[in-house]
């Protein structure tokens, strides 16, 4: 016997692509939460979107709640007449007689035991599908007409069943709840009834609507790659656009439209942009790489003529958008990009912070600065690049393509003439913008996206606008995983602490935030950075605690230096000395805090050669300063792992140590003496990092 399910469809008017993943997800949340809340088990649930629906499946649903059996202890017999009216009232019993008596510690006391039926499902779920209607999280949503209750698009149709029967009494703005589903909004708008979803899915089907959006996506792709293969040509990779694409339909038929030859001329960059951004199409490549004078994109509808009045009115509608692309890439370059930084002095950056042409002045200086630690990189191209590297923020071009603002400016940039090293820096000044984008790595280019970054960083740190919780609306997280990115992967020697100070005075000199203490913001920053840093890690397997263990050293902010001790450092705990020697680590250091709180001391002074009466202290004694004076100088020579073989010579030491000699004798001088030892074992271990932050 087939076990019953809830189906549920709420048909609207087209939902907008970006919302429609979260408003699945949503949906089943909420959903199942208010079955877990009635006590109904289940056996799983999928969400499905198309542009016009939210679709939920939840399979095992039982017919009936559970019974209920609960026990409710109440007051003491003989209690007063409030107490004992208030706890019936709480638990819906009339009098006492319904109750028992039951010994407790203190006297009897009563007792309600309370047994309710299990209510039919079908029942309970009308309430729980019009609590989770009503509050909806929709990111926007709408009113319409004379209704209460806010939804994405207008509601146009709801389809609920259990077990097959329609769920009466559920109602959303007027419309009420049924069993039947409509199709394709033009090629098969008639109603039809559904009896499980099954059957549901399989009337979509033959109704042009395609449910799962991960079908959706792969029909495109496939029937994409299949058109454009007849063509001699490949489709240009962009899964961004081909999700979004797979929720503007719900029946995807694939056509190839051509571009006018007079558009050919445009950067590339602009075609793709135009054609992606505002019409969806997709781009596509010759056999060569270049771009072909084609595009593909996605129809949801069949007709009779192949497509033919389709294609046509695409391409019209390009035609149009390519046009006003050409006239704004010819109307720029009559206007010289230097021409243009002016007209930055009329763009706010940040209220507090200046204008955008007050930022370019100190990226430029900061990028100059930068140029004395990145190899090759020439101080005039940097500083030009960075006075140029927001100009085309203020041409035509990028006002009406803004995702091109970088890229239109090295394209004007070598149309005026300017060296190819300053205008790829202005198009990588932005780079990278995400964890798949590639860094910046000729050196202007590095040198102007790091000035960039930490101008912006500085700044926002100065006014104490920073990241909180999931509120990040400047992209400060996004700017410092840039910076951590340029300089590790360049392996750029940078401290980071002078760096941030540079940028601070830069501020400060035109008025920003005078009385901030520069120390206390650089300290902050850095910090900030270490927990960006450890989130950039993460992925790659280096565990945060190492990182956590090296920043707890202070003053280090070379994060390349930093990267080669936690890496070391990683490596000296995997072998068995290192993990040892750690165990000893916590061993001394457990020993120490405690009766450093039992005598109030901190066991920081030098240890007595004299009261070194056991062979094994003496040993250990001897053996740490020696490794300390070798490790201190593999330190000051970043030979990492040298000091960390030093380390692992004090294992046989210190276990010698802890097998025969007892810290805490009688005799208080030379239990004194051996506290220190251990004080100074562990202050040994934490030249390399805080032993003490190291897990596991």
């Amino acid at each position: 016997m087939p076990v019953p399910e809830l189906l549920l469809e709420i048909l609207s008017q087209e939902i907008p692509a970006r919302m429609q993943k979260r408003a699945a997800e949503d949906l089943k949340r909420l959903v199942l939460d208010g079955l877990k809340k009635a006590r109904l088990a289940f056996a799983g649930a999928d969400a499905y979107t198309t542009p016009r629906r939210l679709v939920l499946v939840v399979e095992g649903l039982p017919e009936q709640q559970p019974d209920l059996r609960e026990e409710r202890k109440g007051p003491k017999v003989g209690a007063p007449d409030k107490a004992v009216e208030g706890f019936l009232r709480n638990v819906g019993l009339q009098s006492l007689e319904q109750c028992e008596k039951r010994d407790a510690s203190k006297g009897e006391v009563w007792f309600a035991i309370i047994e309710r039926q299990g209510e039919p499902t079908a029942n309970i779920l009308p309430d729980i599908i019009k609590d989770v209607l009503v509050k909806f999280p929709w990111p926007k949503s709408m009113r319409w007409g004379a209704e209460t209750h806010r939804w994405v698009r207008p509601v146009e149709n709801i389809l609920c069943l259990f077990d097959g029967v329609a769920v009466e009494r559920i109602s959303f703005n007027g419309v009420l709840a049924g069993n039947h589903t409509n199709g394709h909004r033009f090629l098969s708008p008639a109603p039809a009834e559904v009896t499980c979803f099954a059957d549901y899915r399989n009337k979509l089907a033959a109704a042009f609507v395609m449910l799962d959006r991960a079908e959706r996506s792969a029909t495109i792709a496939v029937s994409l790659q299949n058109i454009a293969e007849g063509a001699g040509l490949t489709v240009n990779d962009d899964p961004a656009l081909l999700d979004e694409v797979s929720g503007l339909i719900e029946w995807p038929v694939c056509l190839l439209g051509t571009i006018d030859a007079e558009f050919m001329d445009l950067p590339s960059e602009a075609l793709t942009s135009s054609m992606r951004t505002h019409q969806k199409y997709f781009a596509l490549s010759n056999s060569d790489g270049s771009l072909a004078p084609r595009f593909g994109f996605v129809a949801n509808m069949t007709v009779t003529d192949g497509g033919a009045a389709i294609v046509a009115g695409n391409e019209r509608v390009l035609r149009a958008r390519l046009a006003d692309a050409n006239f704004f890439w010819d109307k720029d370059r009559r206007m010289r990009l230097a021409e243009r930084v002016p007209a930055l002095g009329e763009i706010t950056f940040h209220a507090k912070l200046g204008t955008v042409a007050e930022k370019v002045q100190r990226v430029m200086a900061l990028a100059a600065d930068l140029t004395d630690n990145i190899f090759g990189a020439e101080r005039d191209a940097a500083r030009r690049a960075a006075q140029l590297c927001k100009a085309d923020l203020v041409t035509g071009m990028v006002s009406e393509f803004p995702d091109l603002q970088g890229v239109m400016g090295r394209y004007y940039a070598l149309h005026d003439g300017e060296s190819a090293a300053v205008a790829d820096a202005i198009a990588d000044h932005y780079s990278p913008l995400g964890p798949n984008d590639q860094c910046p790595t000729s050196p202007v280019s590095v040198a102007v996206a790091l000035a960039d970054k930490i101008d912006t960083l500085t700044g926002f740190w100065l006014i104490d606008e920073k990241p909180t919780g999931s509120k990040d609306p400047y992209a400060i997280r996004r700017a410092a995983l840039g910076v951590i990115r340029i300089i590790l992967e360049n392996s750029l020697r940078l401290n980071l602490l002078n760096i941030f100070a540079i940028a601070i005075r830069l501020y400060k000199d035109k008025g920003v935030a005078e009385d901030a203490e520069t120390d206390a913001v650089t300290t902050d920053l850095l910090g900030f950075f270490a927990d960006r840093l450890k989130v950039h890690l993460r992925e790659t397997g280096i565990r945060h605690d190492l990182i956590s263990a090296v920043f707890a050293l202070g003053g280090e902010d070379d994060l390349v230096r930093l990267m080669a001790r936690v890496k070391a450092l990683g490596s000296f705990l995997s072998n068995e000395d290192g993990e040892n020697l750690l165990v000893a680590y916590r061993r001394a250091a457990n020993i120490v805090r405690i009766e450093s709180k039992k005598d109030k001391s901190e066991f920081g002074g030098n240890v007595s050669v004299d009261l070194l009466a056991e062979g094994e202290e003496r040993a250990l004694f001897e053996n740490f300063v020696k490794v300390r004076s070798d490790a201190e100088d593999a330190i000051e020579d970043e030979r990492f792992d040298s000091a960390m073989e030093e380390m692992a010579k004090l294992r046989q030491p210190v276990d010698a140590f802890f097998e025969k000699v007892t810290v805490n004798v009688d005799d208080l001088d030379l239990r004194l003496n051996r506290l220190r030892l251990l004080s100074q074992f562990g202050t040994t271990l934490n030249q390399i990092a805080d032993f003490s932050l190291i897990e596991g």
